[in-house]
């Protein structure tokens, strides 16, 4: 009988890795970040609307009041800032930003949003994504720049005086933070339903494989 070699099993489970270990690490860290960073975010937001009609409910608010929000504002800030740095830094040192993500073509974005409107995109194959998953990713990574840049100019308006003035002033940078909080949530959302019809891929972000 052939001798299997000793590193038979560790080879298999390394082909059939789908997510290493870094991107699921980075990828709770960054979903516990984005919620807490939202919810302090809007319990900040309630102290000074932008839009008097909207208010978000208490329950869904973190901190209690303004004082508290922007503490834990502040605090998740460093941490969802430092998770996308390694995440991003480990994407493209490891190659896997451009071969996961791109090429991105406008006719295949096309086709596969039709596809998944009319519920018949496909996810047999977990290790590649569609051009609808492409765009979806390489927008929210685009999004968290924004978050963070924005951010910046209302915290810190008068230190980064050319970063407020990018933004419109300081009271369009609030804006642009709201409208970039709001692209966040809504990603957050259908990523969530997404999971839900394709119950797989929550295995895999948990497992790798």
């Amino acid at each position: 009988m052939a001798s299997i070699p000793a590193n038979h099993n560790e080879t298999a489970v390394s082909r059939n890795t789908l997510q290493p270990v870094w991107v699921r690490v980075t990828h709770w860290i960054n979903a516990l970040a984005v919620v807490l960073m939202v919810m302090s975010g809007w319990q900040i937001y309630d102290a000074s609307p932008i839009f008097p009609a909207l208010q978000f409910p208490p329950a869904f608010t973190l901190g209690g009041w303004l004082g508290g929000a922007l503490l834990w504002h502040f605090a998740i800030m460093w941490l969802l800032v430092a998770n996308f740095l390694v995440y991003l830094a480990a994407n493209l040192a490891s190659g896997r930003l451009r071969h996961k993500l791109l090429p991105l073509s406008p006719r295949a974005l096309i086709a596969d949003l039709g596809a998944a409107l009319r519920g018949k995109l496909k996810h047999e194959d977990l290790a590649h994504y569609n051009a609808v998953q492409k765009f979806a990713y390489l927008v929210v990574i685009a999004d968290i720049v924004l978050v963070v840049l924005s951010g910046l100019a209302v915290w810190k308006s008068v230190q980064f005086p050319l970063l407020r003035a990018l933004m419109g002033g300081y009271d369009n940078a609030r804006v642009v933070h709201f409208f970039a909080m709001s692209v966040l949530v809504a990603f957050f959302v259908v990523h969530v339903a997404m999971v839900a019809l394709v119950p797989r891929s929550l295995l895999v972000m948990i497992r790798g494989r």
